[in-house]
């Protein structure tokens, strides 16, 4: 169960990993979808008897696709959150890295460790979380990155 506590507490868990989510599959439809809604064809995500023909040996989700898995990613975990949160935003990232392509049909989980927390003004808290990308199976990575958010309390 997600644990609520005040913003001013959960900076003691600054260097800790807060979470981990469940495995969840990254399937030919997601990507499909996700090439719909962004205008990205590219055969090697959408065309899978051309993308047998590469180096992936068939298709891959977007780069773009595993880094917008970050909220579902987070949704599913059971890290502690804020308490009173009004809203929250994403704020952009220092570093993204994609390391290595996710296979349709794999299955990726989040793992998200707090780097920082700091209340830029009363009441607006920004948080830098590390967000690794796991696929099952791998022992390298899909995706790193240092992620910034800004919530409301």
């Amino acid at each position: 169960m997600t644990q609520a506590m005040a913003a001013d507490k959960m900076k003691e868990l600054i260097g800790q990993e807060l979470g981990v989510s469940p495995w969840i599959t990254v399937d030919q439809d997601m990507i499909d979808k996700f090439a719909e809604a962004t205008g990205d064809h590219q055969f090697i995500h959408v065309d899978p008897e051309r993308a047998k023909m590469t180096p992936f040996g068939g298709t891959i989700a977007h780069g773009f696709l595993t880094l917008s898995l970050f909220p579902r990613l987070v949704a599913e975990t059971d890290m502690p959150r804020p308490e009173g949160v009004k809203m929250g935003i994403n704020y952009g990232g220092n570093k993204v890295r994609f390391l290595t392509p996710v296979r349709s049909g794999s299955k990726v989980r989040g793992r998200f460790k707090l780097v920082d927390l700091e209340e830029k003004r009363p009441g607006q808290w920004q948080q830098v979380l590390d967000f690794t990308v796991e696929i099952e199976g791998q022992d390298k990575p899909a995706l790193i990155a240092e992620w910034i958010s800004q919530f409301f309390v």
